[in-house]
């Protein structure tokens, strides 16, 4: 049976992640943490841990069923989790559509057999890991708006020391009127 290692996630457009890898590097201490590459940049709405091509394919079609409009995600927050060594940018208020969106995805994962997080949802972009010790992190102002207009299935593989994720289905959230 084949085993894969997956989550629902947002990509990032390829010019924010590259507008954030110049932040970060302008922003945080080499010896801060190890940084998350450009095409890793995510954030993540379901973790899915190792599934089976079944139940990928049965989360596939659940998530191919969502309705949901698209919405605006403001960057403007940033943080550090010293347990888990993550300094990651996120939002102040995560918009609705996000929150219902993580949840729809969450609560069909669990259902599926693929255990969630007892933590509240917490949407946010890693941008280094390996962040152990205190890091000093930049002073508000910071701000990155885009909109959000897919949401997508990813795999993740650790081979020769590097994690490479690899988007295997993206579903269209229609763009809405009030966004």
């Amino acid at each position: 049976m084949s085993i894969q290692r997956l989550f629902f996630a947002l990509e990032l457009p390829a010019q924010l992640q590259q507008q954030l890898v110049q932040w970060r590097a302008d922003h945080f201490a080499e010896e801060a943490g190890k940084p998350v590459a450009a095409a890793n940049l995510h954030l993540t709405l379901a973790f899915l841990g190792d599934v089976s091509a079944e139940t990928s394919q049965q989360l596939q079609q659940l998530a191919s069923r969502i309705v949901q409009p698209g919405f605006s995600l403001d960057l403007d927050d940033a943080g550090h989790w010293p347990r888990p060594g993550v300094v990651w940018l996120g939002c102040q208020r995560a918009p609705r559509g996000l929150l219902q969106l993580a949840s729809l995805l969450r609560a069909q994962a669990a259902r599926h057999g693929c255990a969630q997080s007892a933590q509240p949802f917490h949407p946010h972009i890693t941008l280094l890991r390996h962040a152990t010790q205190k890091v000093a992190l930049p002073p508000r102002g910071f701000h990155w708006r885009y909109d959000v207009s897919d949401f997508a299935l990813f795999s993740s593989t650790f081979s020769q020391g590097r994690t490479r994720y690899r988007r295997l289905a993206r579903w269209p959230l229609p763009s809405s009127s009030g966004a």
